[in-house]
């Protein structure tokens, strides 16, 4: 199986999607998404980007490599009434089936960094846009001290090196390395733009219980506990992330949680 559709599937990233939604939505609505516009959300989970495109009157797309997480954002559209959005499963780095110059926006928050084969996924990108179109990520910056780096970070030193020609997802968060990419897709430097951005992670419980959601829910998490708990190190695994997480907080309440983090935002227009 491809590993990398075995990580997403692993766990449910719905669990942690929902501490996501509020800035999900604001992020769309910067984006100047409006009615009759083809959208391309990739890697989109079950749409916390796709769904409020959608609201707003685009034709949405959302394609992830994970079967679950497009079934739970089927359901959601259903629920929504919405039927100008569908999800269907695809790989970031060959989006087959999908026809050259088709959507005016391409969106990927979180989601296409952590495909393989980089230059590849900018290329299929690039290719799926119509010209005088936009692409937009979203990806986590390496050794940022806000929460999501940290918690790759964090779970890295309890996990074995990844195998030998294994592509950081988080080099996507690096201007340099984004800009090469996109200039081998074709796109010259001057139509790739970035600006840091900030996505809250909001949830109506202690940090603590937000933690356990990391640990039980999200693929990487779950392989760093795994690992960590071989070799008798799950306890300090949990410390690190739960002081991470007590420390970044931002809520007045006991019983709440809010953390914001940074990301790079990438624009590049085709």
């Amino acid at each position: 199986m491809n590993p990398n559709k075995a990580l997403w599937e692993k766990g449910d990233f719905t669990r942690i999607a929902a501490s996501m939604r509020e800035s999900g939505e604001a992020l769309v609505g910067r984006l100047g998404i409006e009615q009759g516009l083809k959208v391309l959300d990739l890697g989109c989970g079950d749409g916390t980007t796709a769904l409020p495109a959608a609201k707003l009157g685009a034709e949405v797309l959302g394609v992830d490599i994970a079967c679950n997480l497009v079934e739970a954002g089927n359901r959601r559209a259903q629920e929504h009434g919405l039927t100008n959005l569908k999800f269907q499963e695809g790989d970031a780095s060959n989006l087959q089936g999908l026809p050259d110059a088709e959507f005016d926006v391409v969106v990927s928050i979180f989601g296409a960094m952590f495909a393989p084969k980089p230059f590849e996924v900018a290329k299929e990108m690039v290719r799926v846009t119509k010209p005088g179109g936009r692409i937009v990520m979203g990806n986590w910056i390496p050794n940022d001290p806000t929460l999501v780096a940290q918690i790759l970070k964090i779970s890295s030193a309890y996990t074995p090196p990844p195998p030998e020609g294994f592509v950081s997802p988080m080099t996507w968060g690096v201007e340099s390395h984004v800009t090469e990419r996109f200039i081998g897709a074709g796109v010259s430097a001057e139509k790739i733009s970035f600006e840091k951005d900030t996505f809250t992670f909001e949830y109506p419980a202690a940090p603590a219980t937000l933690v356990d959601e990391f640990k039980n829910y999200y693929g990487p998490t779950m392989n760093a506990f795994e690992a960590a708990e071989k070799n008798g190190r799950g306890a300090d695994l949990q410390k690190e992330l739960e002081d991470l997480f007590n420390q970044q907080n931002k809520s007045p309440r006991p019983d709440g949680t809010s953390i914001p983090a940074t990301f790079l935002r990438v624009t590049v227009s085709v």
